[in-house]
């Protein structure tokens, strides 16, 4: 068993939102430029994986038929005129964006089944478009289709799992992946963002509906929250709930715009931070999970910050599954 694979797909960096655009082409550009220069460090412990385009017919778990269409068909204009097309005022696609978008959600859905099948212990998806803004029947926020959301429901539908912790530290609140679980009883939705912030929604009377009523838990935390106290605010909020829920797999939301520098976020996160909170998040839960952890990237704007903190994250991903292992 591997303790790391690194998933990633060529076709993401064809989804071209122009370097004006916060979510442009360079961020996975300057992960792939950090990673380089941590290999001699990295190299034993991290196999880089060619992730596949996701079968269409899966994104119907979570979106609409409507949803679908909706993208493909921005999309399509986009690829006909030569011109960027819009889903909304920060949504922009072009030719390709269809297509990267499936190979993102794809390598999301390739690292779940790694993991739960006992190829690696734990997985990180260097992919974009993101996706936890994506609802059910509604792309938005720079997000097409809602990768954590396509791989939980994956995982649940060939019955590699059962019960799913998502936990999300992107400064802004995952609307999307909350929307689509809102109602479900075995994926459980833990969030800490910036609030008030972008999208506007988890409050901490959000706590899910129906069946799901409970599953879901906010956490909005104020700008320029202290990152020790950010850190160890949601690691515990994380062991709790995993001893009350039991999740079979740890999948994270990885928005690395909660870092100092990042200008969509206040938050005050530095690479030092994303280690620890990804070593305790992997390890406070690991009783119930076993260490199964998917983690994939979400947001991140300042490139070189964005590389630095990936590599951090890599590295606890890494020590974390260490500490795992059966001792020989």
């Amino acid at each position: 068993m591997d303790r790391l694979q690194f998933y990633h797909h060529p076709t993401c960096s064809l989804h071209d939102t122009g370097w004006e655009h916060a979510e442009h082409q360079g961020r996975l550009r300057a992960v792939a430029q950090a990673l380089g220069a941590a290999l001699p460090d990295l190299h034993n412990d991290v196999r880089p994986v060619d992730g596949s385009a996701l079968d269409p017919s899966l994104a119907r778990l979570v979106h609409t038929t409507r949803h679908i269409e909706q993208v493909r068909e921005v999309v399509e204009r986009a690829a006909a005129s030569g011109e960027p097309g819009r889903l909304d005022v920060d949504t922009v696609v072009s030719g390709r964006s269809w297509d990267a978008a499936l190979a993102a959600a794809g390598c999301a859905v390739d690292a779940t089944r790694a993991v739960l099948t006992g190829q690696t212990r734990t997985a990180f998806v260097a992919v974009r478009p993101p996706g936890h803004h994506a609802e059910s029947d509604r792309p938005m926020g720079f997000c097409l289709l809602n990768n954590v959301a396509i791989a939980a429901a994956v995982a649940r539908d060939e019955g590699l799992a059962e019960r799913i912790l998502i936990v999300d530290w992107d400064v802004h609140h995952g609307n999307g992946t909350q929307e689509i679980f809102y109602s479900d009883s075995d994926v459980f939705y833990l969030s800490m963002h910036q609030s008030p912030h972008y999208p506007g929604t988890g409050a901490s009377s959000e706590r899910g509906e129906g069946a799901g009523l409970g599953a879901t838990r906010n956490l909005p935390m104020p700008p320029g929250l202290e990152a020790t106290v950010y850190v160890e605010a949601l690691v515990a909020a994380a062991e709790e709930v995993a001893g009350e829920f039991g999740p079979d797999l740890l999948i994270i939301s990885a928005g690395f715009d909660a870092a100092l520098h990042d200008p969509l976020g206040g938050f005050t996160l530095e690479s030092e931070h994303f280690e620890r909170l990804t070593e305790q998040l992997v390890g406070r839960t690991a009783a119930w999970t076993g260490g199964r952890t998917v983690s994939v990237l979400e947001g991140g704007y300042n490139p070189p910050e964005l590389g630095r903190n990936v590599v951090s994250h890599l590295k606890a991903l890494s020590v974390a599954a260490a500490v795992l292992e059966p001792a020989r």
